[in-house]
């Protein structure tokens, strides 16, 4: 049997710089708001373009600001880049020009958009790989519809050779389907050198870093184009409409990943994915499910319709009901949650919890197999195991200034209606009487009531408006 060719690859030792263009104003987005920072999937789209470069493991990267600059550096502070402020914006070559005295001549330079959010890892490193140390690698895109976008030029043996925009395409030129995403690999010398030598001699005036593969061409630098897998991978984004399409595939492909590593979801076209689910076998979301932040589920999970899960963990077993609103909560296994329930930060919940219809818990603890199953608020508390909390209870804990902590030992029972007013320590097996309000300590395995005597007064009658 003949051995499978293996295709040699490119020697890659040169750091990897890589510069975000992100000046844009965005017009037609009409929101104060920067184009970068317009949100997918609950991340501003610069966010996300910077996450998947910080994944090639670069040696910098560099974002190419403009518009909106105090707002954009604010919304990614704490992220380790070089900004560069373009104050003239005059195209895309004269954007990387700006970067370039902060890259090394060794130095490869990929370059990136801050409005094109859907790139893969594994496109950029195959372009990484088809450049080399000294070649350049043209990300381009086949399209249907090639309106509005810069076509790559080849000549009769299939070598690209130059990269016309729109503006400025013959008509046999625009008939060209095969179209320039923006993104490229080139090594920084000649990056330096050929940006030095465009000219802005086009329809728009503008310095086109799309120039450069013309130059790269010239100067014998061989340059290797990579097809886009698909042409929603290189989308870029300039309206709310366009920003819509990347939330739906965004969406999709999170459904995919989640179906195809074993979750059940009853619509793929129906749950949000807006962080990171880490998640056991045979868990399962209804529709309209909404996942923030870090969420974990255990094992045989499940997560009814309408339910908002935000930075909370979720044991084994558990059942989430209907719009059911989970924050910054730890959930044990086998607990039944709601539905129409609120689990508030700093909120743990032993095994087997029951939290019922319109109940909310806040900063609290409950033991196992403690329940409060109708219509109760449950703060700064501090809840035993078996404790039953009864319909309409309120722990009282805010005085207008401060809150207060309620300790409630095992095996507690309070009455319909009843109010503790915090600070306050309910003893093991205490039971509080229906309609009781206490604001004192309740003795353990006593019958505690706190409410006024019933009465009857015989000779009451209820007023009435005096007729007109």
């Amino acid at each position: 049997m003949a051995k499978k060719k293996v295709r040699a690859r490119p020697l890659t030792e040169a750091p990897l710089a890589v510069v975000i263009l992100a000046a844009g104003e965005g017009k037609r987005m009409k929101s104060a708001l920067p184009k970068v920072l317009q949100p997918l999937a609950g991340v501003p789209l610069l966010k996300r373009v910077v996450d998947t470069a910080r994944a090639l493991k670069p040696a910098s990267i560099a974002v190419v600001y403009g518009h909106g600059g105090k707002a954009v550096r604010a919304a990614l502070s704490t992220e380790e880049l070089t900004w560069v402020l373009q104050q003239e914006r005059r195209g895309t070559g004269h954007a990387v020009q700006q970067a370039l005295p902060h890259i090394e001549d060794g130095a490869r330079v990929l370059i990136l958009y801050g409005d094109v959010p859907l790139l893969r890892v594994q496109t950029l490193e195959e372009l990484l790989l088809q450049a080399g140390d000294a070649g350049v690698a043209l990300l381009s895109v086949e399209l249907d519809e090639p309106e509005g976008y810069g076509r790559v030029v080849r000549n009769a043996r299939g070598r690209v050779q130059k990269i016309v925009e729109q503006k400025d395409a013959s008509r046999g030129q625009l008939k060209l389907r095969e179209c320039n995403t923006g993104v490229l690999v080139a090594p920084a010398r000649r990056l330096r050198a050929w940006l030095a030598a465009v000219r802005p001699h086009n329809a728009q005036g503008e310095y086109y870093l799309t120039d450069v593969i013309a130059l790269a061409v010239k100067s014998k630098v061989p340059v290797t184009p990579l097809i886009a897998p698909t042409a929603l991978e290189v989308l870029g984004v300039n309206d709310k409409v366009q920003l819509a399409q990347l939330e739906g595939a965004w969406r999709g492909q999170m459904a995919q990943e989640l179906m195809r590593a074993g979750v059940t979801l009853a619509d793929p076209a129906r749950v949000d994915v807006r962080g990171t689910l880490s998640h056991g076998s045979d868990v399962s979301l209804d529709v309209n499910v909404l996942l923030e932040g870090r969420v974990v589920l255990g094992d045989r999970v499940r997560i009814g319709p309408g339910c908002v899960l935000r930075n909370c963990e979720i044991g084994a077993g558990s059942e989430v009901f209907a719009h059911c609103v989970l924050d910054g909560a730890i959930i044990g296994p086998d607990c039944r949650i709601g539905p129409f329930a609120r689990v508030r930060p700093a909120s743990t919940l032993a095994a087997s919890v029951h939290i019922g219809n319109f109940v909310e818990v806040k900063n609290s603890q409950l033991g196992d197999a403690s329940k409060a199953n109708h219509l109760s608020y449950v703060g700064d508390a501090t809840v035993g195991a078996g404790v039953n909390i009864g319909a309409g209870t309120i722990i009282a804990n805010y005085d207008g200034a401060n809150k207060h902590r309620t300790e409630i030992a095992d095996d507690v029972h309070t009455g319909s209606n009843s109010v503790l007013v915090a600070p306050i320590t309910v003893g093991a097996g205490a039971t509080i009487a229906a309609g009781s309000t206490v604001s004192g300590a309740v003795p353990a395995g006593k019958l505690t009531v706190a409410r006024a005597r019933q009465t009857t007064i015989e000779d009451w009658q209820r007023p009435s408006r005096a007729r007109k």
